[in-house]
């Protein structure tokens, strides 16, 4: 992984722990322009907005598709404290975004929050949903799995 790579997904996962702070689930996500600029940053609101859709990654996706035009989005990278889930990677790819670096497994995290009814599961990975895309989304995770969890430690259950 590239330094980069690790510097982005460092801030991802600072979304989360102030997604968490805010009185949210400890999920973020930042979107990165093909010069390693950071263009937009969003986290977890399901709690605050009392909205179960409320996810970084679908929250960062709706954003950007007011801000920025389609080829600008292929260009770009988002940057995930945890892999998306398939409603998050359904919207990456139907906004355009061709490349997702994500911190935390979905397995991983499963085993963190075990049966919290505060974060149901569909067992579908997000290479598994661009995998039926019909155009590539690279993918690239797990990575600084210690470090992504920590923001979860003793907030589910």
């Amino acid at each position: 992984m590239g330094g980069e790579d690790e510097r982005h997904l460092l801030a991802a996962i600072e979304l989360a722990r102030r997604a968490r702070e805010n009185g949210n689930h400890p999920f973020g996500a930042l979107l990165v322009d093909d010069g390693g600029r950071v263009v937009l940053e969003a986290e977890n609101t399901v709690v605050t907005a009392r909205d179960p859709t409320g996810h970084a990654e679908l929250n960062l996706i709706r954003r950007a598709g007011e801000r920025f035009d389609p080829d600008f989005l292929q260009r770009c990278t988002m940057y995930a404290s945890t892999e998306p889930c398939a409603m998050c990677a359904g919207a990456l790819y139907w906004g355009g975004v061709r490349r997702v670096v994500f911190a935390l497994s979905s397995g991983t995290l499963r085993s963190i929050t075990g049966s919290d009814p505060e974060s149901p599961h569909l067992d579908l990975s997000c290479r598994e949903v661009f995998a039926r895309a019909n155009h590539e989304v690279d993918v690239t995770g797990p990575q600084l799995e210690e470090q992504a969890r920590t923001v979860h430690e003793g907030f589910w259950g």
